[in-house]
């Protein structure tokens, strides 16, 4: 038998190829998806994506996410019977797996690693995956929640929740305080694992400014993630015992000498006004009663009665005797007078 002729062969390899690469030719035709990135705020934790897009196709794109544990080999799905949440088949761009409950998180001390696909049809892409992670390690942590503060007398009670909710068999909470007096050097004080906080020795009537900060310590490694401050708030503390006293001393007196100057000006007023008063206050000249009757009933004779009481009486008068003595005679009477 005659072997084919070289162009022949070729024909039938490059056949050949073209037929056993047209399946990989149809996954390339779907783009997998860019730049996973793993999301770990608090308690959040989200995978996110870009977007698949196709200019030939208007097929919906739907996106796959599984994990897995890095001791182990083998893939899973993120499903509800899993791990609680469906991230199989998912339209959007981003799968948030936070856990609802404790059985249905990863074990925060294990690494776990990601990987996304997109399908369209019965086309899919390859496989992205996302490095490892471990939550405790790679956690952001959040400022403390509910920051609420309360004035005392020269100090302040904070009282605060921590960032999220852990397991104290994994991990714990230290928080840190900063505070300072408004325009003073700021001051750091901590570790404390209590939620509640006294900050004692300050000024009293003074505003002083705070932000509280929490770390996160992890139990078995003793590792630790330093947490975001939480926003400035700024508070007058209240008047110690001390200052009140001297605040009701300082009142007093102010009283007295606001009452002191007081009369002082009135007196001065009343010296050197005194005939301007005197003629405020002096009593309005009144009618005479005759005039007052006859205004009121002029038919009556009262300028005949005013006319008889107005005519001329008998004067009255004393009568003075002035004696005179000589001189010698009036000092024997003195004598004798005052024998």
């Amino acid at each position: 038998m005659r072997p084919p002729p070289p162009l022949l062969l070729l024909l039938l390899l490059l056949g050949g190829r073209g037929a056993a690469a047209s399946p990989a030719d149809s996954l390339s035709q779907l783009p997998a998806p860019r730049n996973p990135k793993v999301h770990l705020y608090n308690a959040e934790r989200v995978l996110s994506w870009e977007p698949v897009s196709l200019s030939n196709d208007s097929r919906p794109v739907v996106y796959q996410v599984q994990y897995k544990y890095a001791s182990g080999s083998q893939w899973y799905d993120f499903s509800v019977d899993s791990i609680g949440v469906n991230c199989m088949n998912i339209t959007t761009m981003e799968c948030d797996f936070t856990p609802t409950s404790p059985s249905q998180e990863f074990l925060p001390h294990l690494n776990v690693s990601l990987r996304v696909r997109a399908k369209v049809g019965d086309l899919v892409s390859t496989w992205v995956r996302v490095p490892w992670f471990q939550y405790l390690r790679n956690v952001t942590v959040g400022p403390p929640e509910n920051v609420w503060v309360t004035p005392g007398e020269g100090s302040l009670v904070i009282r605060f929740s921590s960032p999220f909710d852990i397991s104290p068999s994994s991990a714990t909470f230290l928080y840190y305080v900063h505070y300072w007096e408004k325009g003073g050097i700021q001051k750091v004080k901590g570790p404390f694992r209590s939620n509640s906080i006294v900050l004692n020795d300050l000024k009293p009537l003074r505003e002083y400014c705070l932000q509280v900060k929490a770390q996160l310590v992890w139990t078995v490694s003793k590792l630790s993630r330093l947490g975001h401050l939480s926003n400035v708030s700024c508070y007058e503390t209240a008047a110690d015992a001390t200052t009140k006293l001297q605040q009701i001393i300082i009142i007093a007196v102010g009283i007295f000498l606001l009452l002191l100057a007081l009369a002082g000006a009135c007196f001065f007023l009343v010296l050197k006004y005194k005939g301007l008063i005197k003629y405020w206050f002096h009593s309005p000249p009144t009618i005479p009663l005759q005039i007052e009757e006859y205004l009121k009933d002029p038919s009556q004779p009262i300028l005949e009665a005013l006319d008889k009481d107005s005519s001329p009486k008998d004067d009255a008068w004393d009568s003075v005797s002035i004696v005179s003595f000589p001189e010698k005679e009036r000092e024997d009477v003195l004598q004798s007078t005052l024998n």
